[in-house]
């Protein structure tokens, strides 16, 4: 990037408001800092809800996110947008938690693996999958479900920038910045994740009068 590229970014950045909050931030402005988590503590706790699945564990994942902006505020520099640097920090936090978990998992699942195991019942896997089909349009709460398990078959990656793309409505620059990855790896990543939400999701839309309306 060269530097008049540089300079013309910043002067957008420092055009947003919450950039401008963040400056006052760190002028121990702490009513600005109020403003801040008012806007965006429930936004992160709903990110970290889909992707932890633990309300509790992502109250705590919100304030570690928000205790991170208030010890960095001194050294803050406006180099993105607020939201953009915030959600870097969300996602840091959210892959350390996941990768915390999996190898809780992992741990668990070689204690079981350890002990005798008892076969999964032919019949009661055919039942199991004969109600996961769609015999009937399913209602609001059970489509939120149907989502929900369907966001958990994408890997983290996938999942973490579909979020910020659909609920956060956060562009792929943007999303690339907080990710840390490249432009190109961001449209990857969700060109995948749609197709996988499309396969998963196909059975329960099959016949709705809503399919293909988008």
């Amino acid at each position: 990037m060269s530097s008049a590229t540089h300079q013309i970014d910043q002067i957008a950045w420092l055009r947003d408001p919450d950039v401008q909050r963040m400056l006052r931030v760190r002028d121990d402005d702490e009513a600005a800092f109020g403003e801040l988590v008012e806007a965006y503590q429930n936004r992160l706790i709903g990110i970290f809800t889909h992707v932890l699945h633990d309300s509790s564990a992502a109250e705590d994942l919100a304030q570690e996110a928000f205790l991170r902006v208030y010890r960095a505020r001194h050294r803050y520099q406006p180099t993105a947008k607020f939201a953009t640097w915030l959600f870097r920090i969300a996602n840091n936090l959210a892959t350390n938690r996941l990768r915390s978990l999996s190898r809780r998992k992992e741990v668990s699942m070689k204690g079981a693996d350890s002990g005798r195991q008892s076969l999964p019942n032919p019949e009661q896997l055919a039942a199991e999958k004969s109600a996961l089909m769609p015999t009937r349009q399913l209602d609001n709460q059970e489509m939120r479900e149907v989502v929900r398990q369907s966001l958990d078959t994408l890997n983290d990656r996938q999942r973490i920038a579909l979020l910020l793309n659909k609920f956060e409505h956060m562009s792929y620059a943007d999303i690339a910045a907080s990710m840390d990855l490249s432009v190109q790896a961001v449209k990857s990543l969700l060109t995948r994740a749609r197709e996988n939400l499309r396969i998963q999701l196909e059975p329960y839309l099959t016949g709705s009068p809503e399919r293909g309306s988008n």
